[in-house]
């Protein structure tokens, strides 16, 4: 069985409080943030008035088994309508600009300008991903996360047209299963990721998780590649 090692900045994922965060400070480094969900934890500036870096691991933690997905009727008459056209890293930027700004976000939204210049800086390295979707050339909607070998972290989706965001999320998801990986995190459980069949498991479980999903010799490609 795989065993986390030690992080070189955060304390263990076992030591969150009861609202599940570990501690306060230190950079948004891109050193720092693969370490942090290397090892079970991840950036969220939830508490107002504090400006540094807050790290959390939840417990319990959501994910989505890549294998129990839910696609809905509305969403599968979507996905064969061929409304949309699908890629991936084609505008990380645009992705995680409108996961800031779609609808009501503006003004409302986790992702501050540090967060935002942080993720591009992992994207830029080759370790955050974005998937698009498209309609008439425009971007519709997507989602973008973390990969560290056959572990996806996903962080946030947005859409400007009706079920655009659950396309790219549907798309992510199969090509996760093509590619390998093994754990799809999504962190906090909400009543609309539950829709798609997300669930919760312990903290141990996730941990125990994904130090094996770590390890996998996966990369991430392209949406839609021949593999």
């Amino acid at each position: 069985m795989s065993k986390l090692s030690t992080s070189s900045f955060f304390p263990p994922a076992e030591t969150a409080d009861e609202y599940g965060l570990v501690c306060i400070g230190g950079t948004l480094s891109p050193d720092r943030l693969l370490d942090a969900y290397h090892h079970g934890l991840f950036p969220w500036p939830l508490i107002d008035g504090i400006h540094d870096p807050q790290w959390w691991s939840p417990d319990p933690r959501a994910i989505f088994e890549l294998d129990r997905f839910h696609i809905s009727r509305r969403l599968a008459q979507t996905l064969r309508s061929a409304k949309f056209t699908v890629t991936s890293d084609r505008d990380f930027s645009g992705v995680i600009r409108g996961c800031a700004t779609a609808g009501d976000r503006r003004g409302q939204t986790w992702l501050t300008h540090e967060m935002i210049a942080a993720y591009e800086h992992l994207h830029n390295l080759g370790h955050a991903h974005s998937a698009e979707t498209w309609s008439s050339g425009e971007l519709a909607g997507g989602v973008y996360g973390v990969a560290i070998g056959g572990f996806f972290a996903g962080e946030s989706m947005f859409f400007r047209q009706r079920d655009a965001s659950k396309v790219a999320l549907a798309h992510l998801v199969w090509h996760l299963n093509e590619r390998g990986y093994r754990l799809f995190d999504i962190q906090q459980l909400t009543e609309h990721s539950a829709s798609l069949g997300a669930i919760e498991i312990p903290r141990d479980e996730y941990l125990r998780r994904l130090a094996e999903a770590t390890e996998l010799p996966v990369s991430f490609g392209e949406i839609g590649a021949k593999t």
